[in-house]
Parts: structure tokens; C-alpha cells; sequence
């Protein structure tokens, strides 16, 4: 008996230059692989892939869905089913998404004090789930002085909104909760 073919499903980000492709295999175990130029995916050998088409600019895995990130917005016509086709053929002959097994890790840099480990329970259980429904990722870097540094990946990085939702959302979601938390900024 075969197995049944991987699905991928295309979804609009609120960046334009980025689409969530959701599919029903686990691709990572846990956490999530960002890539910014074809030198860095080279662990990966599906990211590799998307790299070579034109255009794109970034690939972000994550445990079911790949952001990619292209350079024109307008490509989203032609790409967006060669990309399908690209995941679909990688996935149904079975392919290691990375070669190496990726470090166990929360996601997080930093250290863990105790406002820290606050920031981090807040980011996990209240701010990631819903930046991973639009394709995408806030890594905790560091807290010092009151200032809360993240990371924006995948379709964060480089939005057009992401700063709105850096300081709209997050920064007040923290400040409410956590009275040391000053201000949010995005590194």
C-alpha cells in the first residue's frame, strides 16, 4: 500500500513578498531554520531548492509550513505553483529537510533571569502561535536596561507592518505584563 501524496497549501502573509506554503508533513521536530541567501541553506537541501528560483530571497522552515520570501511581489503567479510542485517532489521522495540535526533550543537566545524567562513564557504561549499563522517568527535575543531585543523571521522580516506589530502588539502585550519591559525593538 502507498503512502498518500504530501499536500501544500499556499497562504497569503501580510507581507506581500512572502508566502506561507502550510503542508500536512512535519518538516522540523521542533523549532525553525532561517535562511537569507542560497550560502546559508546549504544545510538544507529543500531551501537549497527554492533558492534556485529567481527572485527568491529568503526561506524559513518551521515545523509544518516554509515561508519564502522573494524580491518582487509580482512573481507570486508563476512561483507560487513551481514552488507547490518543488515541495510536493521533495516531500513525496522523502527528503531530509536538514542534514544535521538541529541544536535543541527554546528558540531563544539571552539569558534567564527571571524578567527573561517571564519574556520568553509570554513570547511562546501568547505572541508565536499567532506570527507562525502568517508565516513567520519572533526569536527572544536578549533584555537589558528595559529594552527587549527580537529577531523578526520568515514573513516578519522585512513586512511592512512588522514594526506596527513590534510596538502595537508586543511591546504592549510585554509592558502590560512585565513592569521592567521599557521598550521592544527588532535586531
Amino acid at each position: 500500500m502507498s503512502q498518500r501524496k504530501p499536500e501544500v497549501q499556499p497562504m497569503g502573509t501580510p507581507n506581500p513578498r512572502s508566502v506561507k506554503f502550510l503542508t500536512d508533513r512535519t518538516l522540523l521536530p521542533t523549532g525553525s531554520a532561517d535562511f537569507r541567501d542560497p550560502e546559508a541553506a546549504r544545510r538544507s537541501p529543500l531551501a537549497m531548492q527554492l533558492f534556485d528560483f529567481e527572485g527568491v530571497e529568503g526561506v524559513f522552515l518551521c515545523q509544518n509550513f516554509v515561508t519564502v520570501t522573494v524580491v518582487d511581489a509580482s512573481s507570486w503567479t508563476t512561483l507560487s505553483p513551481q514552488i507547490i510542485s518543488t515541495m510536493k517532489s521533495f516531500l513525496d521522495a522523502g527528503g531530509q529537510v536538514i542534514d544535521e540535526v538541529l541544536e535543541a533550543s527554546d528558540g531563544h537566545g539571552g539569558g534567564d533571569s527571571e524578567v527573561e524567562m517571564r519574556i520568553k513564557e509570554i513570547l511562546d504561549q501568547q505572541i508565536r502561535p499567532a506570527v507562525a499563522m502568517d508565516g513567520g517568527d519572533i526569536m527572544f535575543v536578549g533584555f537589558e536596561n528595559g529594552l527587549v531585543q527580537l529577531k523578526m523571521q520568515g514573513a516578519c522580516g522585512g513586512c511592512p507592518s512588522s514594526t506596527a506589530t513590534l510596538k502595537a502588539g508586543i511591546e504592549a502585550r510585554l509592558r502590560h505584563f512585565i513592569p521592567q519591559v521599557e521598550r521592544v525593538e527588532a535586531v
